[in-house]
């Protein structure tokens, strides 16, 4: 169950395997100095089981921007991240918020210290034809300094069932590689992508100077025939597409938005 916000004050429940709960309540001094949860400012968390779940829920400032946005759309009041013409078809708008990167690299930073990456599931809502990612899911998973790999997927099932949401991506980190798709991130692409057309990956490459994170898909359709036809697993080289392109692109169709309100289920 998500409680949702009061002013100032903070809900914690806490439920056990069967049906009893408990409720502890105390109040923060002021939304701006709301608690912590992770390193991240929220404003609820919740704990329930059988699995334990950190949910936190936070509400953006208005206003606020990005130095990342590179492309301004004016008729819609949002900020693209690229730039249209990467683009192979015509492809229904994502919107993210502002700050889903910057939480997610706070909540893998043990991870990162310890050059293991961390990966994430982005949920969405899809309303008027635009989605909506409105929830971070971090999986359990077991990870490498290049691989992540989430277990326990009922988990992440259960949430996204409930909450009705499309898997519209996913995101994880190179501790200390380089902003880019491995081959076998294309097969988990691959994987979204055929579900959902706008499906998207996010690569978070903190220790990439020259790029320091990434909003990818597959081409279409040169990248998924060939993921389509690869029976390939772990690490090893695709062909080339007959024009020389890369079997990967950047999106054109995010975009950052500073209003979007959003929830993170740590389930680790």
């Amino acid at each position: 169950m998500i409680n949702k916000k009061n002013s100032g004050t903070v809900s914690i429940y806490t439920v056990d395997s069967k049906t009893s709960s408990s409720l502890l309540e105390f109040r923060c001094p002021t939304i701006e100095k709301a608690c912590k949860c992770r390193h991240i400012t929220v404003h609820t968390v919740t704990l329930s089981s059988p699995s334990t779940i950190i949910s936190c829920v936070e509400k953006v400032p208005q206003g606020e921007t990005s130095s990342h946005i590179t492309v301004a759309d004016s008729e819609h009041g949002h900020s693209k991240l690229y730039d249209e013409s990467m683009t192979s078809k015509i492809l229904r708008d994502v919107h993210i918020p502002t700050r889903l990167m910057e939480d997610f690299l706070e909540l893998s930073k043990d991870n990162t210290d310890k050059d293991l990456e961390t990966c994430g599931i982005l949920g969405a809502s899809l309303e008027e034809g635009v989605f909506y990612a409105t929830t971070l899911i971090i999986p359990k998973q077991e990870s490498t300094s290049s691989s992540c790999q989430a277990i326990n997927e009922e988990e992440v099932f259960a949430i996204q069932n409930e909450q009705s949401l499309f898997p519209v991506g996913w995101i994880h980190t190179h501790p200390s590689q380089t902003c880019f798709l491995s081959s076998v991130d294309v097969h988990t692409q691959y994987s979204y992508q055929v579900m959902v057309p706008e499906a998207f990956a996010i690569v978070m490459a903190p220790t990439d100077t020259s790029r320091s994170y990434g909003i990818f898909r597959l081409s279409d359709p040169g990248g998924l025939n060939v993921l389509k036809e690869c029976q390939e697993t772990g690490f090893h080289p695709h062909k080339e597409l007959a024009d020389g392109s890369s079997i990967y692109e950047d999106c054109s169709n995010v975009y950052k938005n500073s209003n979007l309100r959003f929830e993170i289920f740590d389930l680790r």
